[in-house]
């Protein structure tokens, strides 16, 4: 199951994508740390998300342990699928109301960094993390010795 999930042909330049979006959530996860009142409890808070307190250091550790894991390459389709629910529910409770209030062009400047990295992830999860990855060792397969 492991080799399935971390096999990967895709190129090397593939590592540039990964250090983009595991970049992003790494320093977003530890800014609901350092910055709580403007991007973690405090922000969750004024959006209407239940028990902020708990909600946004939960979410700021799978942010920096998946976007970890991203930048890396080491399991990097199952890393991108709890970002992936981040960032769907970031873009529901933050975007859609600017959508409804300000219309299209309005939501659609607020999150063009979203959709950068909902599109980050999902090429990830559809190619894998590419040749300069740890998935890329766990995934091949092991060279097969000549017959003695």
């Amino acid at each position: 199951m492991l080799k399935k999930l971390a096999k990967t042909k895709a190129p090397p330049a593939t590592i540039l994508i990964r250090i983009m979006v595991g970049a992003v959530f790494i320093s977003e996860g530890i800014q609901k740390f350092v910055r709580a009142e403007e991007v973690g409890a405090g922000r969750f808070e004024r959006i209407g998300l239940p028990q902020p307190q708990v909600l946004a250091p939960v979410v700021g550790v799978f942010e920096v342990l998946c976007g970890a894991l991203v930048v890396i390459g080491l399991l990097t389709r199952p890393a991108v699928v709890p970002l992936l629910v981040i960032m769907g529910v970031a873009i529901w409770m933050t975007k859609v109301p600017i959508l409804e209030e300000d219309g299209f062009w309005a939501m659609a400047h607020a999150s063009r960094n979203d959709f950068c990295m909902v599109m980050g992830s999902l090429f990830l999860l559809w190619v894998g993390a590419g040749k300069l990855s740890v998935d890329k060792k766990l995934g091949s397969p092991k060279p097969v010795a000549p017959p003695a």
